[in-house]
């Protein structure tokens, strides 16, 4: 772990360094991402901009660090899909598990993600890396699931595999970053995800799921 300048940090600024990092995540849960200042991050933190400059270029360099470490643990998201089966009563359940996860992982970390869609939204590839990287740990897995399925005659040959579960993936991603809006529909959390692991399940196996 290094400063900006080079020095390596000792145990001490490592643990500055993360507890700035921790303040910062904070603060984007509860302010907007363009009102967050230095001098407010460092204040939280009980030090100083001096000591923040230290570690960090700049609030946007910072909050990169953070979208790093969440879209690492994004990775995660690929052992919902690994060795599960699309068939029967077992594929409902894939279904219904993957949605849970999917949902989790962005209320988990939903301030730092809506800093990483605006981002990607405004066109600056760092953040829109980090985005992909996270779907990814998804898009691929559901994409070999499909693929598996249409192999063996399951799934109609005319269907493109990738397509199908980057369209679901996008939906799942979008629906997640939208989970408080729902409430505004009448719709309930718990009546959420079984009526989202349903559209999922029928894009992927074509089918009804066997409850």
């Amino acid at each position: 772990m290094r400063t900006v300048d080079g020095r390596v940090a000792g145990r001490r600024g490592q643990a500055t360094r993360q507890k700035l990092l921790d303040c910062l995540s904070e603060m984007l849960s509860s302010s907007p991402y363009r009102d967050v200042k230095v001098i407010d991050v460092a204040r939280k933190a009980g030090t100083s901009p001096a000591t923040f400059y230290q570690y960090f270029p700049d609030v946007e360099g910072a909050v990169l660090e953070i979208a790093e470490q969440m879209a690492t643990e994004g990775g995660q998201l690929t052992a919902l899909l690994e060795g599960r089966s699309w068939v029967g009563k077992a594929g409902w359940t894939t279904a219904q598990e993957l949605v849970d996860g999917f949902l989790e992982f962005w209320r988990k970390n939903d301030a730092i993600l809506r800093v990483v869609d605006l981002g990607a939204a405004e066109g600056d590839k760092r953040f829109y890396k980090l985005r992909m990287k996270i779907l990814n740990s998804v898009n691929n897995s559901l994409t070999d699931s499909v693929a598996e399925l249409q192999s063996k005659g399951k799934v109609d040959k005319d269907v493109n595999p990738a397509a199908v579960a980057g369209s679901l993936v996008a939906m799942l991603a979008a629906v997640a970053s939208h989970q408080k809006g729902f409430q505004t529909w009448g719709v309930k959390q718990a009546e959420l995800k079984p009526n989202l692991a349903l559209l999922v399940h029928l894009g992927v196996t074509g089918k009804k799921p066997t409850k």
